[in-house]
């Protein structure tokens, strides 16, 4: 019979109502699972998961004790994916900007919130912390998908808290053979290692772990450059541990610099010391005599300059060797000085804190104008000591710190603020200066705030191996001489180049998205 006879009608229409409750069924469970979807991505933001499908890797396990920074103290930062424009062993081991009429130099603190350092090294004390047991759950608060679904990289990396991460580290002490000695706090003999495991978590995005073969991928063919003080060696000797544990690098060093070559992947990683990233020098100058160390300003260390091109990623740190004697000059005049003023009828133009916002300004502006360099360069603020009741070497301490410091119970450091907002202001000043220069890409690394928190992370009395050393305070209640500077290894310094491959990935996708638009 043909399909348009009568009967053949009567037969569709009567099966007619079946398929309409079977198509029904079947849209009411597809909606059922888009509903689902939705509610499920808004329970855990997309940085969640788009960082767990990028790195690999799931979200860490349960998180504890969430340590919440409220706010950025420093209101002049601009955010640092807002800006496409633009060792020496401190214990051995350039730039125009305004200038401001002051009557002294800053000096570091000498007590907890008021403390003095010269030559940067470490100490030691006590605070209160509780107990790890104490804890309690903490996730991502949830935010609009219209906000983030294209603008994951605007995530702000540096507000957050501290959590405990029962799965440690991702090295020891003893899987990493350039780890320079005084930071190799286990091996040192400190005895508690709970600091190892607190890892940070951004407010409203994940900060992956570092994931080793992710970065070596991500910088094929390329060159990663630490370059500034003893700190950066710290940075860059962590960069180099977590980096060994997939694959066994080649010392390509010479005396001018550091280099260490991965042949997987052709990716080089190198260090270049400068202490203060400007130009200096011993020889007389002007009524400065000779062996008293001069710093150009306005000009740039000149071997950060030669080496440069040869780099796609710098991470620059530098700051606390305005702490030490040292006398300024800008435009040919001697401005000012550091533990050094032989005129004290006259006030000087420039003092340490302001010389080092210049000397941000000159180094940045030079590599931002230089004619064969277009790399990432991302500026490491000023890392935070945590010497209580003294300094460095008058009885200053982080004795006894073995968890971080709660929210709420954090001593402003004066000192570090005024060195922070300086490195800001030289920070945004070059920006200003060097907007147009759109291939130079420049980022703001802030983690002076929340580090400002992890004053268990440093070695304190436990610098050496040697077994009699002393690492408790006397009868006199005196501690021991001891390192509150630098970062115990493994310890939060990891969390830095966590923090810094997240900044390659962002860079490098948002070079994807930009040429997939035009």
């Amino acid at each position: 019979m043909a399909f348009g006879s009568p009967r053949n009608s009567i037969l569709a229409a009567a099966g007619f109502p079946r398929k309409v409750s079977t198509v029904a069924i079947a849209i009411g469970g597809l909606a059922s699972f888009f509903v689902f979807g939705l509610l499920l991505r808004l329970s855990y933001p997309n940085s969640s998961s788009v960082s767990g499908i990028f790195y690999g890797i799931g979200n860490p396990e349960q998180v504890h004790v969430p340590l919440s920074l409220s706010n950025h103290t420093v209101k002049i930062l601009q955010k640092s994916s807002d800006i496409n424009a633009f060792d020496k062993n401190l214990t051995s081991d350039s730039s125009s900007g305004s200038t401001h009429v002051v009557s002294k130099n800053i000096q570091p603190p000498d007590s907890d919130s008021d403390r003095k350092l010269e030559t940067p090294l470490t100490q030691s004390g006590e605070g209160d912390v509780s107990k790890a047991e104490d804890t309690i759950s903490a996730s991502s608060p949830p935010h609009d998908d219209s906000e983030t679904a294209s603008a994951e990289p605007e995530c702000d990396l540096y507000q957050g808290s501290w959590f405990y991460d029962p799965g440690g580290p991702l090295y020891t002490n003893n899987s990493c053979p350039v780890l320079t000695q005084m930071q190799n706090c286990q091996g040192n003999g400190r005895p508690d290692k709970g600091y190892e495991n607190w890892r940070w978590k951004p407010s409203q995005c994940d900060l992956p772990r570092f994931d080793a073969r992710k970065f070596l991928e991500l910088m094929k063919g390329k060159t990663l450059a630490f370059i500034g003080d003893s700190v950066a060696r710290n940075q860059m000797e962590s960069m180099l541990c977590l980096l060994w544990q997939v694959e066994t690098p080649v010392n390509r060093g010479s005396r001018k610099m550091q280099r260490w070559y991965f042949k997987s992947s052709s990716v080089m990683i190198a260090r270049i010391w400068s202490s203060w990233l400007v130009h200096q020098f011993n020889e007389k100058f002007d009524y400065a005599p000779e062996g008293v160390t001069k710093l150009k300003l306005d000009l740039p260390d000149e071997r950060i300059m030669e080496a440069i091109p040869k780099f796609d990623v710098v991470v620059l740190s530098s700051g606390h060797w305005f702490a030490k004697q040292s006398v300024y000059i800008l435009k040919e005049e001697i401005v000012g000085g550091q533990l050094w003023w032989p005129d004290k009828s006259k006030p000087m133009k420039v003092n340490n804190v302001d010389a080092f916002g210049i000397s941000v300004e000159t180094i940045l502006k030079s590599m931002a104008t230089h004619p064969n360099y277009s790399g990432l360069t991302i500026v490491r603020t000023f890392s935070p000591d945590h010497y209580e009741g003294g300094a460095w070497n008058t009885g200053g301490s982080c004795t006894g710190k073995e968890e971080p410091i709660l929210p709420g119970k954090l001593v402003k450091n004066g000192f570090t603020e005024i060195m922070h907002e300086k490195q800001a202001t030289g920070y945004n000043l070059a920006v200003e200066k060097v907007a147009e220069n759109l291939k130079l890409k420049l980022k703001l690394m802030d983690i002076t705030e929340a580090f400002g928190y992890r004053h268990d992370g440093h070695p304190g009395p436990y610098r050496s191996p040697d077994p009699n050393k002393i690492t408790k305070r006397g009868p006199d209640g005196r501690p021991p001489p001891q390192d509150c500077l630098h970062w115990c290894m493994p310890g939060p310094v990891d969390t830095w180049n966590e923090m810094v491959l997240e900044l390659i990935r962002r860079d490098k996708e948002g070079r994807k998205s930009k040429s997939s638009s035009t």
